[in-house]
């Protein structure tokens, strides 16, 4: 035995030596008492794999520490002092729990509560993008920055500002949650504050400042004029015309502006661009004047016409109606397109409204002034027709150049109520020319003047109580017109196609039908000849005829309704005095001397008894009927009325050359 150990044995007869810990445990107590949880302490690197470190903060085991832990890992070394943060002193792997990134945030944070407060500025980078907003590493605290609080202006891409560092105020700190809420934009507000407090007592109209194109929309660009913005307006930009302030400046692009107006109450500033330079429209009307020939460049194109560049802030319309000569332009873009370069004359200049007309046909010749020096009034041509409307046909002459044939100036004898009665596209005509209108840009022709009119030898052609024989040529309510020689048209009225009445012409008569029937009236200056098919078996001499057709037009001033009525009471009348005098002429076989005598005597001193004068001078007492309106528009007078209609509808346009009545 040992004098150590009978010491021992000797004591423990005196001590109870069973409470005492082993000298080890002791060791280890007395380590883990220098050490305390969720405190900062300082390490060294001793060793560095691929994965990690080990750190010796002076514990019995050595810490480790992930690449992850570190913001700069390829430049850490061994030996290299650190500062960790030691989460529990012995973990399941017998190593103390330790993070470098706790040890700055706790630092950090330590710092900034006890030195910085809500609404202190801070320097932070903002490092990613989360949902509303960006997160901002303020001395190793992740702070966040609301999406609206980045800039004063909307911000289209949050990437342009990450890993950049900013100024930042500090909104919000949570103690308990330990987070802050920074503020880029109440940062900027204030310094444009007082910037604009700055501008905005030393700006004055009319003064030239620098800026920075700052924003482009679709009505002009804002300016920073330094802290504080003004409106580039696009019409202030240019004195020619623009379509978008892009075409002109670009974001970040530096301009010199005019202050043009200053808004002290709203805080607004309007610049100009163009005001730099003189108005060029102040003298165009001495450069340009009308007449002159210009040349420029087509820059804009609208379906009336097309705007040309004459200089720069300087533009002309050439409207589609001056484009061509003959041709009618409907588009602009069919004779010219953006950028060509063209030569036009200058018709018009308005400075007060800076407008320009330009004339691109005045370039060259008018070819009506040609034409009517080539074709003078009267001349005969030969043309096809081209197009027809309901009032006329129009007829190439030559190069595009169109004449125009009214229907009153299509037949002497008919009278037409379109043109496609006697022509479609495609016929070839000879027609006469009777007016050039060189400004207006029109040609009147005329077809029947190019013939003889029949109605000038109408005494030699027929004469009352001529019987005449034609084909029905048209068929209407009160009546059919019948096509003679020499296309002259004569009405049979509807009481003159049989003694017994007609309810419907169309039942009697048929389109085509050969008519025989006598001349009761002829009307050169009314261009009026009527015709009956129930005179022509009676046997009416031409004076009997004649008197009842005097009577008739004076009864009905024209209107052929009357005149049907009329000749049917006349012609009742001739039949009555006829039948009497057949009757009186048999009576009188008994009496030589009274037959003789009556043989002997003229026809119209033939005995008329008291009642048939009273029936007469019935007829030629009557007062002339009254013409009212229904009567003047009633179709048949309308129809039979051979004469050129002198007023015109409004589908019809003006008459360019006034007729003479015997044309």
């Amino acid at each position: 035995m040992t004098t150590e150990t009978k010491n021992v044995e000797e004591a423990s007869d005196f001590l109870d030596l069973s409470s005492i810990k082993p000298m080890e445990e002791l060791l280890q107590e007395k380590v883990q008492a220098e050490f305390i949880a969720n405190t900062i302490v300082e390490g060294t690197i001793i060793e560095k794999r691929d994965n990690g470190t080990l750190v010796d903060i002076g514990y019995k085991a050595e810490g480790f520490l992930s690449a992850e832990e570190f913001d700069n890992w390829t430049e850490v070394k061994v030996g290299d002092k650190i500062d960790v943060f030691l989460e529990e002193i012995e973990n399941a792997n017998s190593m103390p729990g330790i993070s470098a990134k706790k040890a700055v945030f706790q630092k950090a944070w330590t710092t900034i509560i006890n030195e910085y407060k809500e609404g202190s500025v801070v320097k932070g980078v903002m490092k990613s993008r989360i949902r509303g907003g960006v997160m901002v590493d303020v001395m190793g605290i992740e702070a966040f920055l609301p999406g609206s609080q980045v800039d004063v202006t909307p911000v289209r891409n949050l990437d342009d500002y990450l890993n950049k560092e900013y100024d930042f105020k500090i909104l919000k700190i949570n103690h308990e949650r330990r987070n802050i809420v920074v503020s880029r934009r109440e940062l900027l507000e204030e310094d444009m504050a007082e910037k604009r407090a700055v501008i905005m007592s030393s700006i004055e109209v009319g003064q030239l400042r620098k800026g920075l194109v700052k924003n482009i929309t679709d009505f002009g660009a804002f300016i920073d004029l330094g802290g504080m913005d003004g409106l580039l307006h696009i019409t202030d930009m240019s004195w020619g015309r623009i379509s978008h302030p892009s075409e002109m400046i670009e974001v970040g692009q530096e301009l010199e502006v005019m202050i043009l107006a200053i808004d002290t109450d709203r805080g607004r500033i309007s610049l100009g661009l163009k005001q730099k330079s003189d108005n060029p429209w102040a003298s165009v009307a001495d450069r340009y004047p009308v007449g002159s020939r210009v040349k420029g460049r087509i820059v804009n194109l609208m379906p009336y016409g097309a705007f040309m560049e004459i200089e720069q802030g300087i533009e002309g319309l050439i409207h589609v109606s001056e484009m061509s000569w003959t041709k009618r332009i409907t588009k602009a873009s069919d004779v010219l397109k953006a950028g060509d370069e063209v030569e036009a004359v200058v018709l018009d200049v308005r400075k007060d409204q800076k407008k320009i007309s330009l004339g691109l046909r005045q370039t060259d010749r008018n070819p009506w002034e040609a034409l009517a020096e080539k074709y003078p009034v009267g001349t005969k041509i030969k043309g096809k027709v081209r197009n027809m409307t309901s009032y006329g046909a129009f007829v190439e002459i030559e190069n595009d150049i169109d004449g125009m044939i009214h229907i009153s100036d299509m037949s002497w004898t008919r009278k037409i109520n379109n043109p496609n009665e006697i022509l479609k596209p495609g016929d070839e005509v000879e027609a006469v020319i009777l007016d050039i209108d060189s400004e207006q840009q029109r040609i009147s022709l005329g077809m029947k003047q190019a013939e003889t009119d029949p109605w000038a030898e109408i005494d030699k052609l027929y004469k009352i109580g001529d019987k005449v024989k034609g084909l029905v040529a048209k068929i209407t309510a009160f009546g059919a017109f019948i096509e003679l020689s020499h296309k002259i048209d004569g009405l049979i009225h509807i009481s003159q196609i049989s003694k017994e009445r007609v309810e419907r012409v169309k039942d009697v008569l048929k389109l085509g039908d050969e008519v025989e029937a006598r001349v009761i009236k002829i009307d050169p200056a009314e261009r009026r000849i009527g015709l009956s098919i129930r005179a022509l078996d009676e046997d009416f001499s031409e004076a009997e005829i004649k008197k009842v057709a005097d009577q008739v037009s004076k009864e009905i001033d024209g209107a052929m309704v009357g005149m049907g009525e009329a000749f049917d009471d006349a012609l009742s009348i001739l039949e009555e005095n006829v039948k009497k005098k057949a009757d009186r002429k048999t009576a009188d076989k008994k009496n030589d001397d009274e037959s003789e005598k009556t043989a002997s005597a003229p026809e119209d001193e033939v005995e008329v008894k008291p009642e048939e004068k009273a029936v007469e001078t019935e007829l030629e007492s009557t007062p002339e009927p009254e013409v009212t309106p229904e009567v003047k528009e009633a179709s048949e007078a309308e129809a039979i009325s051979e004469t050129r209609e002198t007023s015109e509808t409004e589908a019809q346009p003006e008459r360019k050359v006034e007729k003479k009545k015997d044309d």
